[in-house]
């Protein structure tokens, strides 16, 4: 059985670390990393990277990568980007590390999504092309049975 003060204490962590994954989720285009993250929860980068792990099965950078790869998707649909405009504008410095997370997670390279894609949610919901277009995680995430405590 766990004390009152260690489980106020858990409610206080758990706040902290969706703090960050809504700062995350807001300023997904702004260069960000752990340690700037860590510094705006009063954390060091491990325990950041360890707790966010522990809360949302993946890491931080993971996080932020999979968003930016989200909105990429959206950008690159539109069509009126090149990759390169859709990598700047989502936040990544590297057009070569934008293409092989993106690849990663899509399952195919930017450019190969870009002309495929460009017409496939035409007409549908923004609720329900988001949810359709969402990427899949292949190894940072790997579903697990919820715990009941």
């Amino acid at each position: 059985m766990t004390s009152k003060p260690a489980a106020a204490q858990h409610l206080r962590d758990l706040a902290r670390l969706r703090r960050v994954r809504d700062r995350i989720d807001r300023e997904y285009a702004q260069p960000l990393d752990v340690e700037a993250l860590a510094r705006g929860a009063n954390m060091s980068a491990g325990h950041l990277s360890r707790q966010f792990r522990l809360a949302f099965g993946e890491s931080p950078y993971s996080y932020l990568m999979t968003r930016r790869i989200e909105r990429a998707m959206a950008l690159l649909r539109r069509g009126d980007l090149s990759v390169t405009d859709v990598c700047f504008a989502v936040g990544c410095s590297s057009l070569g590390t934008f293409s092989t997370r993106f690849t990663e997670l899509v399952g195919m390279p930017p450019s190969t999504y870009q002309r495929q894609e460009a017409h496939a949610t035409v007409g549908m919901p923004s609720c329900v092309s988001k949810q359709v277009t969402r990427p899949i995680r292949n190894r940072e995430a790997p579903v697990t049975e919820p715990q009941l405590d």
